[in-house]
């Protein structure tokens, strides 16, 4: 049976940010430039607090995990499209789409919880903090993340078999430069309803869930700091959750305005480019808002690399 007529296929089309081929290269820099940077700024992240005995604390046990998703993250889409560019070369099979789909949608939710069990981890150092050692003690520590990866396994897994399930038109063609879900739907011929019902559902459910409990966290966090007395009390107790607070606001701010953007202008294209945002640049900055406004991190990359 032909594509036409609602059968699986066995390619997609990427097409990328730009059908401008004197844009190629630059983009072609630009990303691979970012890429780099994100997965050696991230591994060294992970490294200092590895090699640094002082940095073995709940927070920094954290903050290596989003380190390590983040490289993860950026890694599931970006070296497909530099391929695609310099190859000139914008099919992605059938199974490489699904598999890149799977893959992206569990390291953005992955993501998403991490920074919710840091805010939680933030919230119990400033709020109760004479019982956080025993209460962020290891093994709830491990279980947090643990919990964190068996639900966005499980949730990429059920989005990628409802795809799995559809069947597709001639029109093949993904206005992205990775196989970003909501646009594979869309190239779907059959019934996709009780996807977009899931696919909203689990958008609510897993993104604006573990919102409302970093928002509560800060909520409890700004009150306790309030209360302190002393101003210099208060700016050690902010100082804590700041470089935090800074990527919560990054990682939140940029997929919302992706959703709200794309949402108001219907442009695929736009879209597609105002994704870079969270799915690059934010990765990529992380490290640099860790390493820059945190003393701990400095210090252990100096010895770390005085070794």
């Amino acid at each position: 049976m032909e594509p036409g007529n609602g059968t699986q296929i066995s390619e997609f089309l990427l097409l990328g940010l730009s059908q401008a081929r004197e844009l190629q290269a630059l983009i072609f820099g630009l990303f691979l430039s970012m890429y780099v940077i994100t997965v050696f700024g991230n591994l060294l992240i992970i490294l200092a607090i590895s090699s640094d005995s002082h940095l073995h604390t709940p927070m920094y046990f954290f903050l290596s995990n989003l380190s390590l998703v983040d490289i993860c993250f950026t890694s599931t889409t970006i070296p497909k499209m530099l391929v695609n560019i310099q190859t000139q070369n914008k099919v992605i099979t059938y199974e490489g789409c699904i598999t890149q789909m799977y893959f992206y949608t569990l390291f953005v939710v992955l993501d998403n919880f991490i920074l919710t069990v840091m805010a939680y981890d933030r919230f119990v150092a400033i709020c109760h903090p004479l019982h956080y050692m025993v209460i962020m003690n290891p093994r709830l520590c491990g279980l947090l993340v643990l919990v964190s990866w068996i639900m966005s396994i499980l949730n990429s897994l059920l989005e990628s078999l409802m795809v799995l399930c559809l069947s597709f038109c001639s029109d093949l063609e993904i206005p992205h430069f990775f196989c970003e879900l909501n646009q594979v739907i869309k190239l779907a011929c059959s019934d996709t309803f009780l996807n977009n019902i899931m696919l909203y559902f689990l958008l609510v459910l897993l993104g604006g869930g573990p919102l409302v409990g970093i928002l509560y966290s800060y909520s409890k966090i700004v009150s306790c700091i309030c209360a302190i007395p002393s101003a210099q009390g208060k700016y050690k107790a902010f100082s804590t959750c700041a470089s935090h607070l800074s990527v919560v606001s990054l990682f939140y701010g940029t997929c919302l305005g992706v959703y709200l953007s794309s949402a108001a202008t219907q442009n695929a294209h736009s879209s597609a480019t105002a994704s870079v945002m969270y799915t690059v640049v934010t990765p990529m900055l992380n490290p640099f808002i860790y390493s820059l406004r945190n003393n701990d991190i400095k210090r252990a990359l100096v010895r770390f690399f005085g070794r």
